[in-house]
């Protein structure tokens, strides 16, 4: 064990608690999603019964090696997954036990795939989209005609539909960043529809001595009353009321993710489609789709809330082109000319 420079973090965890939940208190201090708390949870718990469950204040730098090592050699798990983990390792040694390793963790590798998304025509697209029914539908048709990731759509709330400016607003989206995207007009009236089923939904709930839902920390100490609010309502709540696994408060959070998922997935089966098309094909088909229609790459860029081009330039690669209708610069310039450019084109043997 190789371990060194121990510093004073900015938030030290009850150490009378057991190693598990001294990271679920730091980890809801820094306030983690709760879907990170889990996969992080998970990772560290792995990590320790690889090794015999020897407690991590008693392992380092070759233990971190060994293990992630294994992932990526007998795990067989993608770069993103080890990545992943290592970040969950690396939490658990700097902020819960403000250890840190000494040099840098070196594992084998996993090996990164460089594999083209899989993209529907419109033509594809329609005939999903058709399969599909009501609130389903709806969400399907928001992920392609805005360009949202699963779970974007999924946590959609009423004061992120700006109907007035037709523009969606995406909150805390991947890389905790902000954008903008399109709001598909032919999709207003079936979303204002929602909107008033929701409003129905939220009374009855108030009435009921409920209306809460989930808010970010900081809006809930500056607006106690907030999570009473209609406008911070999820666009598509889930049917019935549910204990909030951290606070233990009785809420009406969104819908399961699962349920659009398998209502793509049954959708495509009925379309005939042999593509592995998923939810995200969805925003993959927003992004190419509006390559092919003729839109900047910057603002395609925009649009998917992309931090690099490189990221958005992957669909230039799947991106349908019809080359007999492309005109080139040398034809675009005899046009502008109105000359023949090139009047002497018979040429002589002797000239060649």
């Amino acid at each position: 064990m190789v371990l060194i420079n121990r510093s004073q973090p900015k938030f030290v965890p009850d150490r009378n608690l057991k190693l598990m939940n001294q990271v679920r208190q730091v980890l809801q201090y820094h306030h983690y999603a709760y879907r990170t708390e889990q996969a992080y949870c998970g990772w560290i718990v792995r990590f320790i019964k690889f090794h015999g469950s020897t407690h991590p204040n008693n392992m380092g730098k070759l233990e971190l090696d060994s293990f992630l090592s294994y992932l990526a050699d007998k795990g067989k798990v993608s770069a993103a997954t080890q990545r992943q983990a290592m970040n969950a390792l690396i939490f658990l040694y700097q902020r819960v036990l403000d250890i840190q390793v000494e040099g840098h963790i070196e594992p084998v590798k996993a090996k990164k795939r460089k594999a083209l998304p899989v993209v529907m025509t419109q033509e594809e697209v329609l005939t999903v989209l058709s399969n599909m029914h009501r609130k389903h539908k709806l969400m399907a048709g928001l992920l392609y005609g805005g360009g949202l990731r699963l779970m974007e759509c999924i946590r959609l709330r009423i004061n992120d539909l700006d109907f007035a400016r037709n523009q969606i607003y995406i909150r805390g989206a991947k890389g905790g960043k902000d954008r903008l995207t399109l709001f598909p007009q032919s999709i207003k009236e079936p979303l204002r529809a929602q909107v008033d089923l929701v409003k129905v939904i939220h009374n009855e709930d108030l009435d009921q001595g409920f209306g809460q839902t989930i808010i970010p920390d900081a809006l809930a100490r500056k607006y106690p009353s907030a999570a009473r609010e209609f406008i911070w309502q999820f666009v598509f709540p889930s049917r019935k009321l549910s204990q909030d696994p951290r606070s233990g408060v009785f809420r009406r959070h969104h819908i399961f993710e699962s349920g659009l998922q398998k209502a793509v997935r049954k959708a495509v089966l009925q379309s005939g489609i042999t593509k592995r098309v998923s939810c995200h094909t969805f925003r993959h088909s927003f992004a190419t789709h509006l390559l092919e229609n003729g839109v900047n790459i910057r603002i395609v860029q925009e649009l998917m809330g992309h931090a690099n081009v490189k990221t958005t330039e992957i669909y230039t690669h799947v991106m349908e082109r019809d080359l007999t209708k492309l005109r080139g610069p040398l034809d675009v310039l005899h046009d502008e000319e109105k000359i023949p450019i090139f009047p002497d084109h018979k040429l002589k043997k002797n000239q060649y």
